[in-house]
């Protein structure tokens, strides 16, 4: 053992699955007063999969973007609309980070938040970028928690 650390374990922390489901729920509720049909995902903070709903007719090809960017959004933990302005400047890390497997650089993924720490991520796939926000945000706000 180095002198002044515990190596033996890690405090991790991570959404519940009763929190995961409920933000599921409210994301999909909220799609259904927009008109939209969404599919949407929590991870847990290492980005395992914890909930997940697909809406009757949303787009097949979705259900991987939104587990995605919960994904994406819990590796880096900051929204995933934030990622063409972190690229912009950096020609390099533009013509790389997008070809990452599984790194989604738009819209309609947040970190889970509770206080200071990084619960997770909701990732929400089916409306244009700022419906999918506005989904993931409204299954934060549903639980409590923030991005």
């Amino acid at each position: 053992m180095m002198k002044g650390f515990d190596v033996s374990s890690v405090e991790v922390h991570a959404i519940s699955v009763a929190a995961a489901a409920s933000a599921v729920q409210a994301a999909v509720a909220h799609a259904s007063e927009l008109g939209i049909r969404i599919n949407v995902a929590v991870t847990d903070s290492a980005g395992v999969l914890v909930a997940f709903l697909r809406m009757p007719g949303a787009f097949l090809h979705s259900v991987e973007i939104a587990i995605d960017k919960a994904y994406t959004a819990a590796s880096f933990g900051f929204p995933t609309s934030e990622w063409m302005g972190i690229l912009a400047g950096d020609e390099a890390l533009r013509l790389g980070m997008p070809l990452r497997p599984r790194l989604v650089v738009f819209g309609g993924g947040l970190p889970i938040r509770d206080g200071g720490h990084l619960l997770g991520g909701i990732g929400v796939s089916g409306g244009s970028a700022e419906q999918d926000a506005a989904c993931a945000q409204a299954g934060l706000t549903a639980v409590g928690l923030s991005s």
